[in-house]
Parts: structure tokens; C-alpha cells; sequence
């Protein structure tokens, strides 16, 4: 009797350890394909991450553009004409409301050495302002863009930059020193692009900064505050009619000169 209680326990033991192991084995197999799939979820995960950094280094580098957008109409016309006003055949639109909110100004000295305007003693407009600036100091893009031109003008600009925005504008600097950018780069507002200098036809070192809407110069200073370092407002309305524009001026300056000569 002992023997065959003995022999039920031995069975009973045996058929434990079975069922035991085959409940580890299947606990193993059900483990190891749990850690495949947290593997390759990890891995999608890790793919996700790289992009989205990609992605907010684009964003940060660029601004708030659209990082996987094509480039815009904005950057297509007149592109290729190697020219300071590529819109002389343009439909341009009585008025235009520009954001302007996003800026960085154009050098660190806030001192204006010329201003826009008509200038009598040589009988032409000066379509930009001068802003005070030492040799070698540095220059930085207004707004967000893409530079359209880096040329040599011997009797004008000298070595000058000229950028192409995202707001429409386009901003040009002159009488530089050195190149910090090349033609095509895109550029966020701050971004150092050239060194100040004393070239082309210029009397003392300094930046000439101009503000153009569709090839029509614009008073930067309507713009900027250049004393306090910022832009007056969020947004500047232009008005192809208005004062504030370089032909305007330079044809109400003509008429006032005309009308002087005749009182004499």
C-alpha cells in the first residue's frame, strides 16, 4: 500500500513539473515575443524622435516657415536678374499691408548718419538710410529670407547683399567689407551676413540700408525706430502713392525745385 502511494506521488510530482514547465516555456516564449515587439516599437519610436528633432532644428533655424513646403511664388520672380530692382515690368499693388513684427536690426549702432530723401547738392534721391558702422563690424539680415544677390558696384554699393523676405520686402546693404552669406541661402532675422565696410562710392565707413516693396524704395526709417532698435509696429501698410516711397519723393522734391527756380 505504502509502495503504491509512493508511486501516485511520484506520478503526481512529475506531472507538476511538466505542466510547470511547460507554463515557463510558454511564460519564455510569450517574454521573448513581448520584447521583439517592445523592440520594434522602441525602434519606430526612435525613427519618430529623429524626425521631429530634424524637424524643430528646421523650425528653429528657419523660423516659422514650413520647413517641407516648396519655395513660394515670392521667391521666383525677377530671381535670376542679377539686378537691384528685378520689377520694372511688375503689376505693382496701390498697397500692400507687410508683417514686420519678426526683426532684427540691420547693426548694433543705432546712430543715423544720413537720411532717406532727396539730396539737392546732387541732384538724386538717397534711397536708403546710413546707419553709423565701423569697419569690420557686423551686419545682420532685418527679417527672415533668402539672399537674392551678393555683388560689386565700383561707383555705388560697393560690395552690398541683397535679401529677399518672406514678408515680401527686400532689404539691401552696402558699402560692405565681407561676405557672410552666399546667394540662395536662406537666412532667419538675426542672421550675421556680411562685415561693414567702407567700399564703392562712400565717404567714410558705414551701412547704407535700404527697404524696398517690389523694387519701390521705401523710408526705412517708417519702418524702424533705429534710436530705440525696433519697428514702430507689428505691421507697415504701403502705399504706392505715398511720400514715404523714393519716386514719390524724388518727384514732389523736382516739382518743389521747379517752383523755387521760378520765384527767383
Amino acid at each position: 500500500m505504502k509502495f503504491f502511494n509512493s508511486l501516485k506521488l511520484s506520478f503526481l510530482g512529475m506531472a507538476i513539473i511538466s505542466v510547470s514547465f511547460a507554463v515557463n516555456a510558454q511564460s519564455i516564449s510569450e517574454y521573448r515575443a513581448k520584447h521583439r515587439n517592445l523592440i520594434a516599437k522602441q525602434t519606430n519610436v526612435k525613427d519618430k524622435i529623429k524626425v521631429e528633432e530634424a524637424q524643430n532644428y528646421a523650425r528653429d533655424l528657419y523660423g516659422d516657415k514650413d520647413v517641407t513646403s516648396n519655395s513660394s511664388d515670392i521667391y521666383e520672380e525677377g530671381w535670376n536678374s542679377g539686378s537691384v530692382n528685378p520689377y520694372n515690368s511688375s503689376n505693382i499693388p496701390s498697397s500692400k499691408n507687410i508683417d514686420v513684427s519678426k526683426y532684427a536690426m540691420p547693426v548694433k549702432h543705432r546712430m543715423i548718419t544720413s537720411h532717406f530723401g532727396y539730396r539737392k547738392q546732387f541732384g538724386r534721391m538717397h534711397k536708403g538710410t546710413d546707419l553709423k558702422a565701423n569697419i569690420g563690424d557686423t551686419i545682420y539680415a532685418a527679417f527672415t529670407g533668402k539672399v537674392r544677390l551678393t555683388k560689386f558696384e565700383r561707383n555705388g554699393y560697393g560690395f552690398y547683399v541683397i535679401v529677399r523676405h518672406d514678408n515680401g520686402l527686400e532689404t539691401i546693404y552696402g558699402h560692405l567689407s565681407k561676405f557672410l552669406v552666399k546667394e540662395g541661402q536662406y537666412v532667419k532675422y538675426g542672421t550675421p551676413i556680411a562685415l561693414s565696410g567702407n567700399t564703392g562710392r562712400s565717404t567714410g565707413p558705414h551701412l547704407h540700408f535700404e527697404t524696398r516693396y517690389m523694387g519701390v524704395a521705401i523710408n526705412p526709417e517708417k519702418i524702424f525706430d533705429f534710436v530705440n532698435g525696433h519697428t514702430h509696429r507689428d505691421h507697415y501698410v504701403f502705399n504706392k502713392n505715398s511720400s514715404d516711397n523714393a519716386g514719390n519723393n524724388n518727384q514732389q522734391a523736382a516739382k518743389s525745385s521747379k517752383r523755387s527756380s521760378r520765384r527767383r
